[in-house]
């Protein structure tokens, strides 16, 4: 058993809560033990009492009391297949010591959730460790079946400015879609509110994000503004669009809700757009038939963002996935008909 002592917190390890702090300087204490020499008094910072959530700042002193020698009963991970170990290092499409970026292919959900076990990026991160200390953190998110790039954080301090970029919206994401018809004005920018109603499993399967007038989202409880860009890039007659979009906020199924509330879904969205409503040529309708694939034909293109690190900006590209890739083909577009940032024009 230690003694008390009293540790300053680092500047390295700033912003960082309690409870995290104490298991990364004495892995032998468990979550359990902190939590009772939180609610005992015995763990104080700065003299004062605190919680195991408390945020720790740069030169704060921390009183720890007597520790336990030995070691807490260490918590296996899931064991990664050498198969899913290999899958998601191959979606990496940069690295460096701060940063990590996927080109996330559809049908894998970034985080646990119902039906997902333990197979979604962020118990897969654990392949991702490469030289670091610890497994990259998720900064944001994409739907399970929306592909294309995703970014993760090497380091607690790049997660910390990342997530602060994305909030402030100071990130640029640029989505590629193909909608049923042709959304006019070719440019144009969508404004509805965004509320969620309840799925009806037990863990709320099936929820769906339901479109609230602007002039309305005030007086809707639980509704958020959110605002998209939509830029029209090629067609096919009347039955189906390429669109860039991109997102000013970040909803839960933003665009996937607002391009069906303007009357163009995205083909293969099922929830949005009807399951079972094949497009005949009239715009409406989230299944063009024929050779196009049924899957979600939405994809996270292009992400533009300041380095945590170095602060220089850096734009990370991502290919198609294959089911889009082949629609692509079909339709005889290719990758470099489009510029890279239609929307630039209006920053």
């Amino acid at each position: 058993m230690s003694r008390v002592q009293t540790v300053t917190v680092a500047p390295d390890e700033a912003d960082q809560r309690l409870d995290r702090w104490m298991k990364k300087r004495f892995p032998q204490v468990s979550q359990g033990m902190i939590e009772k020499f939180c609610r005992k008094g015995e763990i104080r910072v700065e003299g004062g009492r605190v919680k195991s959530a408390t945020r720790l700042e740069v030169g704060q002193t921390v009183r720890i009391p007597p520790l336990p020698d030995e070691a807490a009963p260490v918590i296996q991970r899931t064991r990664i297949s050498d198969a899913d170990a290999k899958m998601i290092r191959n979606c990496v499409i940069y690295r460096d010591d701060h940063v990590i970026a996927l080109n996330k292919p559809p049908g894998l959900a970034v985080q646990g959730g119902s039906g997902q076990a333990d197979r979604h990026v962020d118990a897969l991160s654990d392949a991702l460790i490469f030289d670091a200390e610890e497994k990259p953190r998720l900064v944001h998110r994409l739907d399970r079946d929306t592909s294309g790039v995703l970014l993760l954080a090497r380091t607690r301090l790049a997660a910390k400015a990342l997530t602060a970029s994305m909030r402030h919206r100071e990130t640029r994401k640029i989505y590629w879609a193909i909608v049923a018809g042709v959304p006019t004005p070719y440019l144009g920018e969508v404004r509805y509110g965004l509320v969620k109603a309840g799925g009806h499993g037990k863990g709320g399967e099936g929820e769906k994000m339901i479109a609230v007038h602007p002039r309305d989202v005030d007086s809707t409880p639980g509704a958020k503004r959110a605002h998209s860009l939509y830029a029209t890039l090629f067609r096919v007659g009347s039955r189906a669009s390429w669109v860039a979009l991109e997102p000013i906020t970040g909803r839960t199924h933003q665009l996937r809700a607002h391009m069906a509330e303007v009357g163009h879904p995205i083909v293969g969205d099922g929830k949005y757009g009807g399951s079972g409503q094949e497009n005949l040529g009239d715009g409406w309708g989230a299944q063009l038939g024929g050779i196009i694939s049924k899957k979600l034909h939405l994809h996270a293109r292009m992400m533009r963002f300041e380095h945590p690190h170095t602060r220089k900006v850096i734009t990370i590209t991502a290919e198609l996935p294959d089911h889009m890739a082949h629609s692509w083909e079909t339709f005889g577009w290719t990758e470099d008909l489009a510029a890279e940032d239609p929307f630039e024009s209006l920053q």
